[in-house]
This record gives structure tokens, C-alpha cells and sequence, in this order.
């Protein structure tokens, strides 16, 4: 039972391999392992009246939720989705039946998003949306660092939640109510958020994606948005990576097959597979891996026999702290004789320079 549950959940978290893809994908910053983020225009319903600058647009709800947070390939991305408080019920669950994106299909999923991108259909002119993707690499790179400096997953997520909820408030959206899904204890995620939005009334909850319209909808969002960086990135480096480069792959075959790394989850045999397959011994893999994930520094740190990186040592420099200044003008054999003032800028200067 166990084990059909987990197939079930993987084959819904794995792309299409039709994904629709969103504006909100860019393919220079995805394959150079940037992390970046993309705001949809504010329709014109929700902006102040250009008559009256001091009157604010309609109140609205936006709603916050991730998808990618736990896989080792791909970015994780943030969505936020804004809408006026009137419509939230009856545009996006009646009208158009959003939920939680886990639970959508991928098609179904897919479908959304491209009609929420697509001009006169009423989710392009009442709401909008914003996407934050946190590259594999930076996330890595932040949880790789030494001690104290260490920037855990938590914290990267908060920052851009709070940068996203700033970006659509700078565009003129008058955000009266904020809802939030959170996976950590939601008492400490919301006060957080209260400091930061004093003016907005906020709500952390978890399952918020379930239970909130504009977090279900900032949900398929993030979920869209990853399923086409995967695609993207498996274009270019997965695909790639296994001797055989994009355009000598026959389009049929990858179409029938899809993306050989699966979901990209530890859970998901492919993922493993295409990650012991691809490894390079020195390198690892390039900025689709999050190096910082146990799945991958297993890998990296097991023996080169059973199929591990190279090993590295670097030598111990015993006399880091007893080097003067001078020794690194002055040869060694030559510091002991000669005048280490004199030889500074260059030509020794005796008495008959004066």
C-alpha cells in the first residue's frame, strides 16, 4: 500500500512531457544556475484610478505556497497569486476548480497556467502572479557554508516570500489579506510576516493550499513553473550529459521516453539512476544538483570502487603564520643576503645614488 502511494505521488510530481511553459521561465538563468524571479503585469482592474493617485486599487488576497522544496534536482520555486477578495471563491474554485497543485494532475495543472497567461480570459484580466526560482545551486551553495554562516532552507525560503509580497506591493497592488502555507510551526512563520506587513491581516496555516483559493493558485503556479525549469534544464543537461547531445536525440524516442531523471526526488528510482550515471568523478554534475542534498554528498564521498568522486586532500601549510611580508618579493635564497629594504621597489640604492 505504502509503496503504491509513493508511485502514485511521484508520477504526480514528475512534468508532463507537454508542460506548458509559462512566461515566467528563464532559460539563460536556469542553465547558468541563477536563481531569479518573474511578475506577471498587474491588471489594469487592480491598479489605483490614474484620476485619483491617492485612492487605492480594490482590496486583494494573495496567497504564498512552494513546489520543488524537497527534490535534489531543479530549482525550488515560489508563487504568489493575487486576486480581489470578492472573486476568491467563485473565480478560482467554482469557475475554474484550483487545488492544492499536489493533487492536480499535471495536464490538469498545465492547463490552468496557460489559461491564467492567456490575454481576455478572466483569470488574465482580474489576477496576478509572481514567481521567485531558487537555483539548485544557490540553495547548495547557502546551506554549504561553514558554521555559523550556514543559510538554511528556511531562511532562504522566508527571504523570498518577503521579497515577492514587497515586489507586488511596490507594482501598486493594495494587499489587504495575505495567506501563507507553511511546513514549519506556523505561530513563529506568521509573526514574522506581521512584522514585516503590519498593515495586512496574515494567515499561516498548514495545508493552506487546501484550504485557501489564492494558495491553491499560487500553488499551480510554483508547480508549473518547476515542471517547465525541469524540462528546460533536462533539454540542455540532462539529456546532454549521457553522451549524447540535444540535437542527437531522436525526438520520438525522447517524447515516448520523457525526462530520464524523473521527478527529480531522492525517492524517485530515475532520479537516483540519471545522478549515479552522470556524476563526474571531480565535478559532480552541473547546476541542476543541489550538491547540499545527503543523496547527492553520499554519491560524491563514497569510494572511487563503488563508483564515488575523487578523492582531494590538501596539504596542511605548517608555516601559514611565521611568513613575512618580504618573502613574497624575495626569493628564498636570496632573503638572507641582501637588504630587503633596499630591494623593495626593485634596484638596490647605495650611498652613491645621494
Amino acid at each position: 500500500m505504502e509503496d503504491s502511494q509513493q508511485a502514485e505521488d511521484i508520477a504526480l510530481e514528475t512534468p508532463a512531457s507537454d508542460v506548458f511553459i509559462p512566461p515566467s521561465i528563464n532559460e539563460a538563468a536556469l542553465l547558468a544556475g541563477d536563481s531569479y524571479s518573474y511578475f506577471s503585469p498587474v491588471p489594469p482592474s487592480l491598479l489605483p484610478p490614474q484620476d485619483s493617485p491617492v485612492t487605492a486599487g480594490p482590496p486583494c488576497a494573495l496567497g504564498v505556497d512552494e513546489a520543488g522544496r524537497g527534490p535534489v534536482l531543479g530549482p525550488m520555486v515560489y508563487g504568489v497569486f493575487y486576486l480581489p477578495l470578492p472573486l476568491s471563491d467563485p473565480l478560482l474554485r467554482t469557475a475554474h476548480h484550483f487545488d492544492d497543485s499536489k493533487v492536480l494532475t499535471p495536464a490538469v495543472r498545465s492547463s490552468l497556467m496557460q489559461t491564467l497567461c492567456t490575454p481576455s480570459t478572466d483569470l488574465h484580466t482580474s489576477c496576478g502572479w509572481a514567481t521567485t526560482a531558487l537555483s539548485a545551486r544557490d540553495i547548495g551553495a547557502g546551506m554549504l557554508r561553514p558554521g555559523i554562516s550556514a543559510y538554511n532552507l528556511n531562511a532562504q525560503a522566508m527571504d523570498a516570500t518577503v521579497e515577492l509580497i514587497k515586489g507586488v506591493y511596490a507594482r501598486g497592488v493594495n494587499v489587504r489579506e495575505i495567506y501563507v502555507d507553511t511546513i514549519g510551526q506556523p505561530a513563529a512563520y506568521q509573526a514574522k510576516l506581521e512584522r514585516v506587513f503590519p498593515t495586512a491581516k496574515i494567515t499561516v496555516a498548514k495545508k493552506a493550499d487546501s484550504l485557501y483559493p489564492c494558495v491553491s493558485a499560487a500553488s499551480v503556479c510554483a508547480k508549473v513553473t518547476r515542471d517547465a525549469a525541469l524540462e528546460t534544464l533536462w533539454k540542455t543537461r540532462g539529456r546532454g550529459l549521457n553522451g549524447s547531445g540535444p540535437g542527437e536525440v531522436d525526438e520520438e524516442e525522447q517524447e515516448e521516453e520523457g525526462m530520464a531523471w524523473g521527478s527529480g526526488y531522492p525517492s524517485d528510482g530515475r532520479c537516483v539512476a540519471w545522478l549515479r550515471g552522470n556524476m563526474h568523478p571531480v565535478f559532480g554534475w552541473g547546476p541542476e544538483c543541489r550538491f547540499s542534498w545527503g543523496t547527492a554528498k553520499d554519491m560524491l564521498e563514497a569510494a572511487p570502487a563503488k563508483g564515488g568522486g575523487v578523492k582531494v586532500e590538501w596539504p596542511v601549510d605548517e608555516d601559514a603564520d611565521t611568513h613575512r611580508l618580504t618573502g613574497f618579493f624575495v626569493s628564498k635564497d636570496q632573503e638572507n643576503d641582501v637588504d630587503e629594504l633596499g630591494t623593495w621597489f626593485g634596484t638596490p640604492a647605495g650611498l652613491e645614488a645621494f
